[in-house]
């Protein structure tokens, strides 16, 4: 049986820790509406969810946008998202308990996602978890958002964890792209897209209620390799944004 020690566990935050896709969606929603965009904001995110929103923007325009103009966009979607969001801000369920028995069992605990620090503290902060997490990557601490692997590959380092020790909880499909390229193996969650979009994760759980940290080892053992990462999926245009 693993020891859980030598292994770190490294969560996405928005769909991950907090069911928030649907408030997420509206906002991008409002802005299209805005500029008079006809896009379904929430099929976007099925596709593209885990990219950071100026990349998502891009492939909304159908003329190019300077990059300035799309980190205003971005600013504005991420104001609606807050207004929105505001008083539904909980943690997922099961979450704490989860957290509090895997640092307990021995695993280290990482954050990584898109998102930079303020949103980081607009969520971490006031759901007072900061404490559960060893280490947090965000926006700021990479290059290269999701799909890249950058993300996890930098979580990875912080925590002093090789890759092929860590496991990703991701819910977008993308972000488990991500996980894949950076030789890591995966838990989704179903929160944003049904489970059978997913590539090849070790298990698909609706919250943290469905699962356990001997659930975890017993699953490292069980999927002692972490998958390829899906070519069709690594090879679409929006995943060299």
């Amino acid at each position: 049986m693993p020891n859980a020690s030598d292994y770190a566990l490294i969560f996405d935050m928005d769909g991950v820790l907090i069911d928030n896709t649907a408030y997420q969606a509206r906002a991008f929603q409002l802005l299209f509406r805005e500029h008079s965009l006809t896009t379904n904001a929430r099929r976007l995110l099925e596709r593209l969810n885990g990219m950071p929103a100026t990349n998502i923007l891009k492939t909304v325009f159908r003329h190019p946008v300077p990059e300035k103009e799309l980190k205003k966009y971005a600013d504005q979607r991420e104001f609606l998202y807050r207004v929105l969001y505001w008083n539904k801000r909980r943690e997922a369920a099961g979450l704490t308990k989860f957290l509090t028995a895997a640092r307990a069992a021995g695993f280290k605990i990482g954050l990584g996602t898109a998102s930079p620090p303020e949103t980081i503290e607009y969520i971490i902060d006031h759901l007072n978890l900061r404490h559960l997490f060893d280490t947090i990557t965000g926006k700021a601490d990479v290059e290269r958002g999701k799909p890249h692997a950058d993300t996890f590959t930098v979580a990875a380092k912080q925590l002093s964890v090789p890759p092929e020790r860590c496991i990703v909880f991701e819910d977008a499909v993308l972000g488990e792209q991500a996980a894949y390229k950076a030789g890591m193996r995966c838990i989704c969650l179903s929160t944003s897209v049904k489970a059978s979009k997913f590539q090849n994760p070790m298990k698909v759980i609706k919250d943290f209620t469905e699962i356990a940290p001997q659930d975890v080892l017993n699953m490292i053992e069980q999927y002692p390799k972490a998958p390829k990462p899906d070519k069709q999926t690594a090879q679409r245009q929006y995943a060299k944004l």
